[in-house]
């Protein structure tokens, strides 16, 4: 028999119809959901910032939003998984709260008499450590539901209770403190941001990046013979996309390091304090840049690799996907331990930032990072979910709770406002899948 080449279909240009709205979205293909989600976080602003009387959007606010928003986006990020495979994981606070217990024990009490405070080594030791715990602690809890078939809700609710309580026996309630100084570089702050000229350089980075995937992403369709996107729509996807990164580093290095600081700066550095000041940009923090990278490597989990097809595949239909030849119940375990991962990294962001573990540490994460989910477009029935979605949810519920703050909105009032945003997302979920039958 001959060889025969077969080559593939001509590429073409996306059609478009509709109205010109219609005909832009569909040129761009930029997801509704998400657009929309960036639609209300800007009209949150935009109420917050007049209703504050211009103090919400400073640069001030903005940096401190990103780094509060950061052990809970991380999280959100795992909970995509978690919900897209139809399950729920209640215990997330817990897990923060004990795994961040036992990192702090393990650089303030245990590796002291052995290898010195502030060893070099001390924070590898010690997020390792709570790395390993935690993604056994999610294993463990992975198990029970996928091979005893007890429901994920009732499972990871005994873990609520469970992992709290365990991080009150560890050390009897105390806190303990003070934390490892390269540890603490993980909380933000003045030590733990990468400065200005650091900062555009990640923007820099970031930008080549945006770039370059629209145009891997143009050769592949067209190696595929898959329409492609109209040439002006994939230059305004690059410039749009390098003008929000670089805004962002211009707004983050636009918060200057407070006055006591930066004289402690000066004096450690021999400056001559100046009469004006100093005027230093801290630049993206480090959690923020943890966050970020987190978000990116769980994108490409869910969207490049086997894995992730495997997870949406289940959270759409869980019979089909187990006769298709997927061990279902091992992608379960497996997403159960990366969330238990995620929740140590966020331990050690949350921690590092305090200075200290305290019992109360993680109370109520557990719905904030449920909420970041369901808000970012994850819906509760399962197969649909993105970890961008989630970031922008975290920066949502971050952003409500800031606000409320800067309005000296009393607690519970800010609770109330946070479960009607919840329940109006989970509408709107139902809503927009009974429009999509």
């Amino acid at each position: 028999m001959a060889n025969k080449t077969i080559a593939a279909p001509a590429s073409s240009t996306l059609k478009t119809q509709g109205t010109a709205l219609q005909r832009f979205l569909q040129a761009t293909e930029i997801d509704t959901r998400l657009l929309g989600m960036v639609g209300a976080l800007l009209l949150i602003w935009i109420g917050f910032e007049i209703s504050t009387g211009g103090l919400f959007l400073t640069p001030r606010n903005l940096w401190n939003l990103t780094v509060q928003a950061s052990s809970v986006s991380v999280m959100a990020t795992g909970m995509v998984l978690v919900i897209v495979t139809r399950n729920i994981d209640l215990s997330v606070g817990s897990i923060l709260g004990f795994v961040g217990m036992i990192m702090a024990i393990t650089q303030a009490r245990i590796l002291p008499p052995l290898i010195g405070f502030d060893n070099p080594a001390t924070w590898v030791i010690a997020l390792t450590i709570g790395i390993l715990l935690g993604a056994a602690i999610g294993a463990f809890q992975g198990m029970i539901i996928a091979f005893l078939s007890v429901p994920a809700f009732i499972v990871t609710l005994g873990g609520l209770l469970i992992w709290r309580a365990a991080a009150f026996l560890v050390i009897s309630g105390a806190t303990v403190a003070p934390m490892d100084t390269k540890f603490r570089i993980m909380g933000g702050g003045a030590d733990g941001s990468i400065g200005a000229t650091a900062s555009w350089v990640v923007g820099v980075i970031a930008c080549v990046a945006i770039v370059l995937s629209i145009v891997n992403s143009r050769k592949q369709r067209k190696r595929f013979g898959f329409p492609l996107r109209p040439k002006w729509a994939e230059y305004f996807l690059s410039i749009t996309g390098c003008v929000g990164v670089l805004g962002a580093v211009w707004v983050l290095n636009s918060y200057y390091m407070p006055v006591n600081l930066a004289k402690r700066y000066a004096e450690l550095n021999n400056i001559a304090w100046p009469e004006g000041g100093l005027q230093i940009p801290l630049g993206i923090a480090v959690p923020v840049l943890m966050a970020v990278g987190i978000a990116i490597a769980m994108s490409f989990l869910t969207t490049r690799t086997r894995f992730g097809r495997y997870v949406f595949a289940i959270g759409g239909n869980p019979e089909a996907a187990e006769l298709a030849g997927i061990k279902t119940r091992w992608v379960t375990v497996r997403i159960f331990a990366l969330m238990g991962a995620l929740c140590a990294i966020a331990a050690a962001i949350s921690t590092a930032r305090l200075n200290a573990a305290t019992n109360a540490q993680g109370t109520l994460d557990e719905l904030y990072t449920i909420a970041a989910a369901v808000i970012g477009g994850t819906s509760l029935a399962g197969g649909v979910g993105t970890i961008a979605g989630a970031v922008i949810g975290a920066i949502v519920m971050q952003s409500l709770q800031s606000g409320m703050v800067l309005l000296r909105v009393d607690t519970p009032l800010q609770s109330i406002v946070i479960g009607i945003v919840l329940v109006m997302a989970v509408w709107l979920d139902t809503v927009y899948r009974g429009r999509a039958k």
